[in-house]
């Protein structure tokens, strides 16, 4: 299995602890980059010879929200192709639909308990570290 560039875009600093607290306990060795919104998440994408292998993306977020960012990313012809799953407690069907109409590569929902919470994210990168990706 190959190690995954991974961006966090996550406003929220005890989510991002979480996700690098999961990655820790696995023994993973992905890296993770972290944004704290959607225009520094920008930001870092202009830096076009080091893309994330997939993006995780929270919803609700200052500035740019999740979606907005997802309709830019999606009108970019580089990184369109960089899979994108949305991280989120938000279980609204509005938001679902709308991602998937714009392109997502997953919708998963952030579990409360920190156990389920680890068993996803372990599910969720092992998948993607499996897949051929694409390196624009």
């Amino acid at each position: 299995m190959k190690n995954l560039n991974i961006l966090l875009i996550e406003d929220d600093m005890i989510e991002v602890m979480k996700l690098n607290r999961a990655k820790s306990s696995l023994q993973l060795n992905h890296t993770i980059s972290e944004a704290s919104n959607g225009e520094e998440a920008l930001k870092l994408l202009e830096q076009k010879d080091n893309l994330p292998d997939i993006i995780l993306l929270d919803l609700n977020m200052p500035k740019i929200n999740g979606i907005e960012f997802l309709k830019i990313l999606k009108a970019d012809e580089r990184l369109k192709y960089i899979p994108t799953i949305v991280l989120t407690t938000s279980n609204n069907q509005r938001d679902l639909l709308e991602c998937y109409k714009i392109g997502i590569a997953g919708y998963v929902l952030k579990p409360l308990k920190y156990e389920d919470y680890v068993s996803k994210i372990e599910k969720l990168l092992s998948y993607w570290s499996i897949n051929e990706l694409i390196t624009a």
